[in-house]
């Protein structure tokens, strides 16, 4: 009788039969914050167990991750030099600045570790929007694109295996394609799209990381509005057909609908999900104060990113994901 479910899941491995995906340590990424003070390992307090992290430390930091299972990582730079920031975040793509060096060190230390790039300006702006502004204080669309395909292209030429805009500028998926196809560098360089990225309060302790708050209003005129499902389709639509080769959605738990819908309109392409700083803080402080247990509610949560449809899982929580999946 079809009513009758309970045999289907009586035993510990039928249950895990019953998944479409199962987390592996493949699908991780691991988000680090890369300072321009090269013995730096500082703690970030609104994002507990993470770090800012210099140069110096960086492959002693790694090592025993790797040594864990550790597969990909996606690199922020945080310039915190007086004189650094300016309007036009010329810095990003300093030849000797964190990102690149980083790649440079990760490449050569961790050969086997898959290396991304987030590309934005917001950490490099005086005024920490995440383009070039107008007199008025809107984006410059045009003169905002062409520096992310100059940032995006220093990093692919620097070693990156990806890159990955977080901008939400119009049409910098087909820049950034296009920079790298001038390059010579589009048939071994992954273009990730934060495509579906929506405005809201979840990336407090991440600005306070990157050192990247906006010095006035806030990103709503590009980043998603939180209710528009429509228009996340026409962002992901866009960029696949500008040249994406990976889509993300961001946040993660709040959006698991959308990341269901981007999973189905973009079948044929691997799908992001990064469970951003408000997500890992709350689940965190939550479990301190004896709400749930730490390790059951973030497994709970990594389920439910593939169960909507994700295959690569930015978090956090990878370093204990990692022991996690050993244990299991």
């Amino acid at each position: 009788m079809s009513h009758i479910l309970h045999g289907g899941y009586h035993h510990p491995l039928s249950r895990a039969w019953q998944a479409e995906r199962t987390l592996t340590k493949d699908m991780l990424c691991y988000p680090i914050f890369l300072t321009d003070d090269a013995q730096a390992l500082d703690p970030i307090e609104s994002l507990p167990e993470q770090y800012r992290i210099g140069l110096g430390r960086l492959e002693a930091f790694l090592a025993p991750l790797v040594k864990k299972g550790l597969k990909s990582v996606i690199l922020f730079g945080v310039p915190l030099k007086d004189g650094v920031k300016n309007p036009e975040g010329t810095n990003a793509e300093d030849p000797n600045g964190p990102v690149i060096q980083g790649v440079k060190l990760i490449r050569q230390a961790f050969p086997e570790v898959f290396v991304a790039c987030d590309v934005c300006l917001c950490e490099y702006t005086s005024h920490g929007h995440c383009g070039i502004l107008r007199e008025d204080g809107t984006l410059n669309n045009p003169l905002s694109i062409q520096r992310m395909k100059e940032v995006a292209v220093a990093y692919a030429k620097a070693g990156a295996h990806c890159v990955a805009p977080s901008d939400m500028m119009d049409q910098r998926i087909g820049a950034i394609k296009e920079g790298l196809i001038e390059a010579g560098l589009a048939h071994k360089v992954m273009l990730m799209s934060y495509a579906a990225k929506f405005a809201g309060a979840f990336y407090g302790p991440f600005r306070e990381a990157a050192n990247s708050a906006p010095s006035f209003g806030d990103r709503r005129a590009y980043q998603l509005p939180p209710c528009s499902r429509g228009l996340a389709r026409r962002a992901v639509q866009r960029d696949m057909a500008e040249g994406a080769d990976a889509i993300m959605v961001k946040p993660g738990t709040p959006y698991l609908d959308i990341l269901r819908e981007t999973a189905d309109l973009a079948r044929d392409y691997p799908i992001a999900v990064y469970q951003v700083s408000g997500e890992y803080a709350m689940l965190y402080h939550s479990a301190n104060a004896g709400v749930f247990d730490l390790k059951t509610a973030v497994l709970e949560t990594m389920n439910g990113f593939l169960r909507a449809g994700a295959t690569i899982l930015l978090t956090y929580y990878t370093p204990r994901l990692l022991d996690w999946l050993d244990e299991e």
